[in-house]
């Protein structure tokens, strides 16, 4: 079986498992039928496919196979232990998604690609599908760089995306997870309660939490915020520019980055309204 496949039907496990324990156990209800959001969404991530394919063939594990052939890249350099390679390789991998995450909220031409993915008004699992295209081959090149220039080895890389694709499944599912076993596993992973987070219209929350997989990074650099304002059930997601019918449409949304930005784009949703907050949420 080739890693193509092995990579697709991960992916489409994963995929399956959060949508049906989004329908069993959901967070919060949503705005938009899942057939308006999910056709969009899809519509997306495969355009997505189709011009990574175009524009980077070889992407991150193809990369690392090249590099790990000419023996390129600061691991190597090192004579480093395989197995200790791909540990770092993964953790540093792991940073760089981060940092990148975290630069695509401060850079102005970063963000005015990124801001797609947050103009989705319900967050579930297609929300962690839902980038543009533009910041698709952008973050590859990025991961490419890291990849090259500290030589990491193939099985790390393929175990990297993988792991990512399904953590970000994972954070960005609609779920309810038991409140106790929330606080332990977000000391390691980043938890669906944890993400919602950053999706808050509020710039102080949306402004936090950029992890993908592990929860170190945030605490590290002060960007964790644990809960937002207005609770679960009671924040807006979004942004605040956005609260229309607009983020549901494919066109639409691979549109944003050359639309004219609101003046206070990088003041998102101080005064957005919001749905009152629940009893449950209070009780947290």
């Amino acid at each position: 079986m080739s890693e193509a496949t092995v990579r697709l039907l991960l992916f489409l496990g994963i995929f399956a498992a959060m949508a049906l324990f989004e329908l069993a156990l959901p967070r919060r209800a949503p705005i938009f039928s899942r057939a308006r959001r999910w056709t969009t969404n899809l519509a997306i991530v495969a355009t997505d496919t189709a011009v990574l394919r175009i524009v980077f063939p070889m992407a991150a594990v193809g990369i690392a196979l090249w590099a790990g052939e000419r023996g390129i890249g600061i691991f190597p350099a090192l004579g480093m232990p395989l197995w200790l390679a791909g540990v770092l390789g993964f953790v540093l991998l792991d940073f760089a998604v981060w940092a990148e995450h975290w630069a695509s909220h401060k850079i102005p031409l970063l963000w005015r690609i990124h801001r797609m993915h947050h103009a989705d008004r319900d967050i579930d699992v297609t929300t962690a599908l839902r980038f543009h295209p533009l910041e698709i081959v952008l973050s590859m090149v990025w991961k490419a760089a890291v990849v090259v220039a500290f030589g990491i080895p193939v099985m790390a890389v393929l175990v990297f995306e993988v792991v990512l694709n399904g953590a970000a499944m994972f954070n960005h599912a609609n779920v309810r997870l038991p409140l106790a076993l929330d606080r332990w596993l977000r000391l390691l992973v980043v938890t669906p309660d944890m993400h919602r987070v950053h999706h808050s219209v509020i710039r102080r929350e949306t402004d936090s939490n950029y992890g993908f997989n592990l929860a170190i990074w945030d605490r590290l650099f002060g960007t964790y915020v644990a809960q937002p304002a207005k609770g679960h059930e009671g924040m807006t997601i979004g942004l605040d520019e956005y609260q229309h019918d607009g983020p549901i449409g494919y066109v639409w949304s691979l549109g944003v980055p050359f639309m004219r930005m609101h003046p206070q784009s990088g003041m998102r949703g101080e005064n957005a309204p919001e749905r009152k907050l629940s009893a449950s949420d209070a009780a947290e």
